[in-house]
């Protein structure tokens, strides 16, 4: 069972998809990690880390593959022997009893399966990932990746992702929180034809950033109907609730990372 603080997605996925975000809670660290840090990386006792780690396994029944992210588009298929520390910010697979796992601490991890749960995927959605370069950030790359491991993209929709897919997206920095310069408004002006509407002039050059709906509006335009999960409210805040979810940005770069898994059983 897992701990009552994880969030389990609401969404019309298959029975045998299984999908958990991990919170603050239910771990060993001490503070400033308390308490279930996933992250190797980040300060915490090594030991700490591998013990949420075997807790987290234990609790879901899955084998997690934890990535080394870098804030790219980097998408890696996983199989029973892909290590620990893979370079990529999204990962995908076929095969059950592997938990597709994604780290973040304001960024955005988004879900993926499709309507008869043969394929899963997990992305790790930070602005530079997301944004991507010529049109391609990570949700593209992932959802590329998605459809050539299920089946051929359908004709007809032009290299669009076919409407079977589901999509869930977790908690991240939120709308009221994300400050950013003109460079990443610009960044996303590039490749998104209506990413102007996601930025909220603040003066002196900033924006706030509604990253969620930055990521709900690309997974639109790959023709996907069907997302679920952060509307950008202050509930799905990662800076806004302390108590509930690590924070980098809130917790000046000392903080632990939560993980969002998605597994076939």
């Amino acid at each position: 069972m897992t701990h009552p603080d994880w969030l389990i997605p609401s969404w019309p996925a298959p029975a045998h998809v299984k999908a958990v975000l991990t919170t603050r809670a239910g771990g060993c660290s001490i503070a400033p990690w308390d308490s279930m840090n996933l992250g190797d990386h980040v300060g915490d006792t090594p030991d700490h880390v591998l013990a949420n780690r075997a807790m987290l396994q234990k609790t879901i029944g899955a084998q997690a593959v934890f990535l080394k992210q870098v804030h790219g588009v980097g998408v890696a298929p996983l199989s029973s022997s892909t290590s620990n520390g893979t370079v990529a910010d999204a990962c995908l697979t076929t095969q059950r009893g592997l938990a597709c796992t994604i780290m973040v601490a304001d960024c955005l991890p988004v879900l993926l399966t499709n309507t008869d749960g043969t394929a899963i995927a997990a992305a790790h959605a930070g602005w530079r990932g997301l944004a991507g370069t010529e049109s391609i950030g990570v949700l593209e790359a992932v959802v590329n990746a998605f459809q050539a491991s299920n089946k051929p993209l359908d004709p007809s929709i032009s290299g669009r992702a076919a409407p079977e897919i589901i999509a869930w997206l977790g908690p991240c920095i939120g709308p009221t929180a994300f400050e950013v310069g003109a460079e990443v408004k610009a960044a996303f002006e590039a490749g998104q034809t209506d990413a102007a509407r996601f930025f909220a002039a603040t003066g002196k050059g900033k924006f706030l950033a509604d990253l969620a709906g930055l990521a709900r509006a690309r997974l639109t335009a790959l023709g996907i109907a069907q997302i679920h999960g952060n509307n950008s409210t202050a509930d799905w805040c990662t800076v806004a609730n302390p108590t509930k979810f690590f924070s980098h940005r809130r917790d000046a770069g000392v903080t632990g990372r939560m993980a969002a898994c998605i597994w076939l059983t």
